[in-house]
């Protein structure tokens, strides 16, 4: 079952990925429904007095929304994200061959939702690979570049020269690098990249109630 937020609707969801969906009903929003990613969590914001019938049809619209805004933006290829650890882990060998000549072969791979600290991390010694789940609302070439960090560290422990020769064939080593130091950057600060309830983020799906079924 996904976890609820408090005042929030009790309906059992997740998103096509498998990641939890919150249902967050708010006294302040009359006009308007709106999704987004809230730390791992989808999170769909509706009006308070909205009956059950509404929710589930604005929940069902609002999360396709999302899900086809995140397909627009994963690397340009249309690929839907490796959602699950079995996806994560093929994905993980198309990236060892493609950018690390199928060196690195991690025993296994996958999404966990402890790690607060980090954004991945690999133990050579048995080979495994864990990447945090805050992770996924983020581009794909982001989450790749942690991906191919964590194989990285299979092949070579440290932060040395040899590790970061390693990672030089992948195009946007820097530009998520920057991006990974901007989200803790404002998470430091207690900034949000989602936005609470996301009435002024423009990257938010969005919609208008029409009059009639307001």
């Amino acid at each position: 079952m996904s976890p609820r937020a408090a005042g929030s609707s009790s309906i059992p969801l997740t998103t096509h990925e498998g990641a939890p969906v919150v249902v967050r009903r708010s006294v302040r929003r009359r006009r308007t429904v709106a999704a987004f990613w809230e730390n791992g969590t989808a999170v769909v914001a509706i009006p308070a007095h909205f009956t059950r019938a509404q929710e589930r049809e604005w929940v069902h619209r609002m999360l396709e929304k999302l899900r086809l805004q995140g397909v627009r933006r994963s690397s340009g290829t249309g690929k839907r994200r490796p959602a699950t650890d079995a996806a994560l882990a093929a994905h993980a060998a198309e990236l060892s061959a493609k950018y690390l000549g199928g060196r690195s072969l991690p025993s296994s791979v996958r999404w966990v939702s402890n790690q607060n600290s980090r954004w991945g991390s690999a133990t050579p010694a048995d080979g495994t690979i864990r990447l945090s789940d805050k992770l996924r609302p983020m581009p794909q070439w982001v989450i790749d570049y942690v991906l191919l960090h964590e194989l990285a560290h299979l092949l070579v422990a440290g932060h040395n020269a040899a590790f970061w020769r390693l990672l030089e064939a992948y195009p946007d080593t820097e530009r998520a690098k920057a991006f990974l130091e901007g989200v803790s950057f404002a998470t430091s600060r207690g900034l949000s990249m989602d936005g609470q309830e996301n009435d002024g983020n423009s990257q938010a799906p969005e919609e208008k109630i029409p009059s009639g079924a307001r």
